[in-house]
């Protein structure tokens, strides 16, 4: 679309220079200088071709360029005043490019949008007083055309590539969308059901088999989870955290999050889903083989909070103070620390055979301090 514009304002430049052909050729003998006149007209007809081309090539549309193309313009206004009667200018006569040096100011609004458009127009409005040294009437409209034309050509080109922005963001989310609905297809006719088949005889089997068959019961639950998220793409440089926290759901986890969706920063989004992760595989190692967690994703608006509740064995107060002592950094560096380092904060709270809570507290903005105690 914007190619076209640059097309439509050398459209512009080539009709109106056939128009001021038309009155210099008329005219050129009432001129204090005939000769200059023609001049003129050799100087817009090279200047036309020269920029017609230029345009045509993205590469050349340099700010240099666009405002020698305004320089030109107004030269050709002021010379004006060297060339033709000084009577003819006081009786409203036209300058010599007429409507030909408009198509300097498109350009600009085309390069540049409304504030570029209305500094050309300036520029020329400026050169049009000088020329005339008054402000008759047909001048004073002819500033108003300009400025207008300036301001609304450039405001048309931004509001184009918004909407060409638009456009390409939702082919883009089309073809996504297909391809993954094909790819879901695909992995529920084949992979999915192996998990699913898995799951059942390593649970008929016993022995090895049967744990076998549990993980493969959990990845099938987190491959269908992600295989069903919404595909819609959130806001740049926003991420749905529950498109993390969703997959890591198994049979002995559960994963309940908002109908809405959870937007933090891409960063701060992942390492919130890591520490989940972490919290959760402190469980599958330490609260027992039987034990089941709960995920919970809660939006607070200026906090994203998650809490990892287990019904293990639980630990006995200061163990995990005792366990850093000793080095074991675990649950220190790979939940708090994660946290922490976002401006949030962590708690940890532990009865012996009760279970194990983590709650995990990420500000959208890192104001929040952090806190941390292990119970």
């Amino acid at each position: 679309m914007v190619e076209q514009m640059w097309r439509a304002v050398g459209v512009f430049r080539l009709v109106t220079l056939g128009y001021a052909a038309v009155l210099i050729v008329r005219d050129h003998e009432r001129y204090a200088h005939p000769l200059g006149g023609l001049l003129a007209l050799a100087v817009m007809a090279a200047w036309s071709v020269l920029a017609t081309v230029a345009y045509a090539r993205p590469a050349a549309r340099r700010p240099w360029l666009v405002g020698a193309d305004v320089a030109v313009a107004a030269a050709l206004i002021l010379a004006t005043r060297l060339v033709d009667t000084a009577a003819r200018i006081d009786h409203g006569a036209a300058t010599l490019p007429v409507s030909w040096a408009a198509a300097s100011v498109l350009a600009c609004a085309v390069a540049g949008g409304p504030w570029a458009g209305c500094a050309g127009a300036a520029v020329l409005s400026v050169a049009d007083l000088l020329e005339r040294q008054a402000l008759p009437h047909n001048t004073f409209n002819g500033i108003v055309l300009l400025l207008i034309a300036g301001t609304v050509g450039g405001h048309v080109v931004r509001l184009v590539l918004r909407a060409e922005a638009a456009l390409d963001r939702a082919a883009r989310q089309e073809a996504a969308t297909a391809e993954r609905q094909r790819i879901a297809r695909d992995i529920h006719d084949s992979v999915l059901q192996v998990l699913a088949l898995v799951s059942v005889r390593g649970r008929e089997l016993g022995g090895e088999a049967a744990e076998l068959g549990r993980l493969a019961g959990e990845q099938e639950v987190a491959l269908r989870s992600l295989v069903a998220a919404s595909p819609t793409p959130p806001p740049d440089g926003q991420v749905d955290v529950r498109t993390l926290l969703e997959p890591l759901a198994g049979d002995r986890v559960t994963v309940s999050c908002p109908a809405h969706a959870v937007l933090l920063p891409d960063a701060p989004a992942r390492a919130l889903a890591a520490a989940t992760g972490e919290a959760l595989d402190n469980v599958r190692r330490h609260a027992g083989p039987d034990a089941r967690a709960w995920v919970l994703l809660d939006d607070e608006g200026e906090v994203v909070a998650v809490s990892v509740r287990d019904d293990g064995v639980g630990f006995e107060d200061g163990r995990l103070a005792r366990a850093a002592e000793a080095g074991r950094l675990g649950v220190a560096q790979s939940i708090v620390g994660r946290i922490r380092e976002l401006g949030g904060k962590a708690t940890v709270t532990s009865v012996p055979g009760r279970g194990t809570e983590v709650e995990l507290r990420v500000p959208r903005t890192l104001r929040n301090e952090m806190e941390h105690h292990g119970r």
